[in-house]
């Protein structure tokens, strides 16, 4: 039990919404926070993530309204009730000074303890639509950190802060010239079937390198795949030092999440962007559109992912160097370097005392 009171960071689930807050929780500490205490599910990332990274995580049971079928919604909806409850206890054993909602269907019970306790809130949200859990609270928020200008509007008071990332994503990275050009895929630290598929059947027939993280699911089928491709095709399960990958490539290819759009911006890379078809409010799809408007990614749907549409995207974008500069120039408006220590400020300018 905390004695000088926390900062409660509630959400999580995915790691679109989890990282960031954990970036948050970092810059908090960094500033001098001395009592940061995540609320989430068992389900969720934050059950293995949090307490990896050195933070207190209290659980509470809940699922998701927009998720699972009619059978989840309603004993969601029976469970919620108990959730505000056990959230309002856990509040008052932290002695809450501030709750940040990062999103995901944890928050939304914490944020309800929060307004009946009269302890101040704080939303982040980091995606192009705003998820379920913000949009109800936003009424209650005396502040909220927003990764895209046209989300400002779902909030009374809110400041575009952009989205945390890891600072090697902004550092240059000494690379030794290749004159093949590098292409990275990756679908998540899951993988992407469809995206998997695509990648694997168009392989052998490109003449460029790819460097290919495919999930654990599909990595020795992928990899049985590229066994007669030589070196300049690689299959690997995850990438460790992701940020050094994106340096040396090119190109990349990918799902559109929130933490991955914002990796690209730091990186200033250009990319093809293959929304997740059933993200929820169908935010992936929100997030590339936006990306492609502004002119900094290419938006190619699931439905018309192709092996040889792929091909064909990819050798334009390559042999368009102007092209691509201009792409990386349009990402610069994305990349948001001080973001994570932005929101930080947020939180504790409503911390109560």
């Amino acid at each position: 039990m905390a004695t000088s009171g926390s900062i409660v960071i509630a959400g999580g689930g995915t790691g679109g919404h989890l990282m960031p807050g954990l970036a948050v929780a970092r810059a908090l500490r960094e500033a001098g926070a001395e009592e940061i205490t995540f609320v989430g599910t068992a389900r969720g990332l934050e059950a293995r993530l949090v307490p990896a990274a050195g933070f207190a995580l209290r659980l509470i049971r809940i699922g998701g309204l927009k998720s699972g079928g009619r059978r989840r919604q309603l004993e969601t909806l029976v469970q919620l009730p108990a959730a505000v409850a056990q959230s309002a206890r856990i509040l008052r054993q932290a002695r809450a000074r501030v709750v940040l909602g990062i999103g995901g269907y944890a928050s939304g019970p914490v944020l309800a303890a929060a307004w009946l306790l009269r302890v101040p809130i704080v939303l982040l949200e980091v995606n192009a639509k705003t998820g379920l859990a913000n949009r109800w609270a936003a009424r209650w928020a005396r502040a909220s950190a927003v990764n895209f200008p046209e989300t400002a509007r779902d909030f009374a008071h809110a400041e575009v802060t952009g989205i945390p990332v890891r600072p090697e994503f902004f550092a240059p990275w000494p690379l030794a010239p290749d004159p093949s050009p590098l292409v990275l895929v990756f679908g998540g630290s899951q993988g992407a079937h469809a995206l998997n598929e695509a990648v694997a059947a168009m392989a052998a027939g490109v003449d460029f390198r790819i460097l290919h993280q495919t999930g654990p699911r599909d990595w020795e089928a992928v990899a049985a795949r590229y066994a007669g491709l030589g070196e300049r095709v690689r299959a690997v399960a995850f990438i460790d030092q992701m940020a050094e990958a994106m340096a040396e490539a090119a190109v990349v290819v990918c799902r559109s999440g929130a933490s991955t759009l914002g990796e690209i911006a730091a990186a200033r890379k250009p990319a093809i962007l293959v929304p997740l078809p059933n993200s929820t409010d169908q935010h992936q799809l929100r997030n590339a559109q936006a990306f492609a408007a502004a002119g900094a990614a290419v938006l190619l749907e699931q439905a018309q992912l192709t092996p040889e549409r792929l091909a064909e995207t990819l050798r334009a974008l390559l042999a368009d160097a102007p092209r691509r500069a201009a792409m990386a120039e349009a990402l610069g408006g994305f990349a948001h370097a001080g973001a994570a220590e932005a929101i930080a400020r947020l939180v504790l300018r409503q911390r109560r005392w």
